[in-house]
């Protein structure tokens, strides 16, 4: 496989704070990569860089074997893109939408009419065609965006958090389509998201980031690995009683309190259920104890003392830091 993404110390600061600090990793051609992350980690920034929308403070990257910094028109003819915020004009039906882009990035005139009704059909809205936007649902609204972003054939589409805001099921059918473009079109698929079930389900690799660094990268098998061992759930009357029979009588550390519970995560985790039960029978309550296989908020939270879910209401960098300072 070769790498058609290659970052090389790639760094963005905004007045003094680093947003994406030292960039390096590759992409392979064909995968689903993701970029995992809290808001504010710098996976916005990262994209909007790799798209030319925003040009480094030092260092590059390669796209499709341009130059960010010294070839950008080459690269954006290489790439298509999906913005968090909607950009589709609700004044037009899906099918005037798609000609406008396919004119704007220069599809042939005797192509743009197959191009287009194959791909209406390849996000299943064939039979709304030449309805307005502002008829759409939601989720019909991200379907087309994803199909305006491949009208011109990209080599890399990437995707800033696709689902954002979407219910479970439309979730569920985005995802269908991500996969079935990529299939349908061998492209490469690069997707920023703070969602643990998204990066899982739809990603050959995930590099999880925060605050502008990538802490740990892998396919999710290999992450959950790096955990070696299983995680107990415990339900008690006191959580930093708890705590303390897990550190001080059994020896155990690194357990967190997360929405009430306890959660360590331990080698052998069957054998330690009945150490633990009986630890703590004479001092605290256990309602339940449960065990389970390591996902990837563990491993976010092995790197960084912390969920993502708690880290979501932080301070954003980039972007988003900037326009709050101006507001303020």
């Amino acid at each position: 496989m070769t790498n058609i993404i290659e970052t090389f110390k790639l760094t963005k600061s905004f007045n003094g704070l680093t947003a994406v600090d030292k960039l390096d990793i590759s992409v392979e051609s064909g995968e689903i990569f993701a970029l995992l992350g809290p808001n504010g980690a710098g996976k916005t920034t990262t994209i909007s860089m790799l798209c030319t929308i925003l040009k480094p403070t030092s260092g590059t990257a390669k796209i499709n074997g341009f130059d960010i910094v010294k070839e950008p028109m080459q690269v954006r003819k290489s790439i298509g893109i999906v913005f968090q915020d909607p950009s589709i004009d609700d004044r037009l039906t899906a099918r005037e939408n798609l000609y406008m882009h396919a004119n704007l990035y220069g599809v042939p005139a005797s192509e743009q009419k197959n191009r287009i009704d194959s791909i209406l059909k390849l996000v299943e809205l064939e039979d709304r065609a030449d309805d307005l936007m502002r008829t759409y649902s939601g989720g019909m609204r991200r379907r087309l965006e994803l199909a305006r972003g491949l009208i011109h054939y990209p080599k890399v589409l990437f995707l800033d958090e696709p689902t954002l805001g979407l219910d479970p099921q439309t979730r569920d059918h985005v995802w269908k389509y991500i996969r079935g473009l990529k299939e349908a079109h061998d492209i490469t698929v690069v997707l920023t998201t703070h969602y643990m079930d998204e990066a899982d389900k739809l990603s050959d690799r995930i590099a999880i980031m925060d605050y502008g660094k990538i802490i740990a990268l892998g396919t999710s098998d290999k992450l959950k690995e790096t955990l070696e061992g299983d995680v107990i759930i415990i339900k008690a009357n006191n959580t930093d009683g708890v705590i303390s029979v897990l550190t001080e009588k059994i020896g155990l550390s690194g357990a967190h309190v997360i929405n009430g519970t306890v959660e360590v995560t331990v080698k052998n985790g069957k054998s330690m259920l009945p150490r633990i039960v009986m630890a703590t029978k004479n001092d605290i309550f256990i309602e339940s104890i449960s065990l389970r296989e390591p996902n990837l908020e563990d491993v976010f939270l092995h790197y960084t003392g912390r969920t993502i879910r708690a880290d979501s209401s932080r301070e954003p960098h980039g972007i988003a830091a900037i326009q709050r300072r101006k507001i303020r």
